[in-house]
């Protein structure tokens, strides 16, 4: 095995100063590069998932929980992967709401699918933030067009509205006969004589 041995130098003056002033910057950053864990517990959280309502043809509520004050930071875009940002903007979630904040998004392209991502960062303003989540949700068409109400569940939940004697499961008597099932899927389809109201 080959040992390389290196002869002993002797350290300059200009040597000296630059060692000595890179060991004393990389002590100064040493605050500031601390380990991306240390600060988890510092990180503001989404308390209870993430919400969008209140949907129109140009805008949409994004509402979100944190489990302490922080500033909820929004971005939307029509592209999953956010290449192209139609908007970002932020607002509080402070004690008097119960950590809670709600956004509304305007400006929004008629009949496309929106793709929001919200976070919380540290209301100080010290630049930690938590988790990303991402949401979705379709603006309704400017115009006419088929639309289709879905509603899933359990109607016979619990017991209640179990009909033993029918002979078969329709979706108005379901029965929990064996290899029967009570829930179902219901789904309206309709054509709407008018365009969606503004909001």
């Amino acid at each position: 095995m080959a040992i390389a041995l290196r002869a002993r130098q002797n350290l300059t003056r200009r040597q000296l100063l630059v060692r000595s002033a890179s060991t004393v910057a990389l002590a100064g950053l040493g605050s500031l590069a601390r380990p991306y864990l240390s600060r988890a517990a510092d990180r503001p959280q989404i308390a209870c998932g993430i919400a969008s309502g209140d949907v129109s043809t140009g805008s949409a509520v994004v509402w979100a929980r944190a489990d302490r004050p922080a500033r909820m930071q929004v971005e939307c875009s029509t592209l999953e992967s956010f290449k192209s940002i139609l908007q970002a903007s932020s607002v509080d979630a402070l004690p008097d709401h119960d950590f809670t904040s709600k956004l509304l998004l305007e400006g929004l392209p008629a009949g496309q699918d929106i793709f929001y991502r919200v976070r919380f960062e540290d209301i100080a303003g010290t630049g930690i933030a938590g988790e990303t989540r991402v949401g979705h949700f379709r603006t309704p068409p400017r115009g006419k067009a088929s639309i289709s109400f879905v509603w899933s569940g359990d109607t016979a939940g619990q017991g209640w509205g179990i009909d033993p004697r029918a002979a078969a499961c329709a979706p108005t008597t379901p029965c929990s006969k064996a290899g029967r099932t009570s829930s179902f899927i219901a789904a309206i389809t309709s054509t709407p004589t008018a365009p969606f109201p503004p909001n």
